[in-house]
């Protein structure tokens, strides 16, 4: 998980929009990742998986607005996003934590460089 946000950070600090193809082997690979290791992930892990999901529902939910080839792609890996994100969201909460501290510890991800 660590790689995919090291990834992502950098992707957030470009000036461009990345082709669709990337786009959709980063969705991939984050995917693959949650399905691998969710039921093992702890706490951080957990959080680190959902600060780089609500990122990228964020992103293709714009693109999926575009009239284009590929927005309907967008749409759907914006739905499976969201889907682990509420997941994770929920396992936390189950767990012990408030959504203030679930919030806290995403803006704390979001800070650290």
């Amino acid at each position: 998980m660590d790689a995919l946000l090291g990834k992502m950070k950098e992707y957030l600090k470009m000036d461009s929009e990345i082709p669709f193809t990337e786009f959709k082997d980063y969705y991939q690979q984050l995917i693959d990742c949650l399905q691998a290791g969710y039921e093992k992930m702890e706490r951080p892990e957990l959080l680190t998986a959902k600060f780089v999901l609500d990122i990228v529902n964020s992103n293709s939910k714009y693109r999926a607005q575009r009239k284009g080839a590929d927005s309907k792609k967008y749409k759907k890996i914006s739905e499976k996003t969201s889907f682990w994100s509420d997941a994770i969201n929920y396992r936390l909460i189950k767990e012990g934590m408030t959504q203030e501290e679930i919030d806290a510890g995403l803006a704390q991800i979001g800070q650290e460089e």
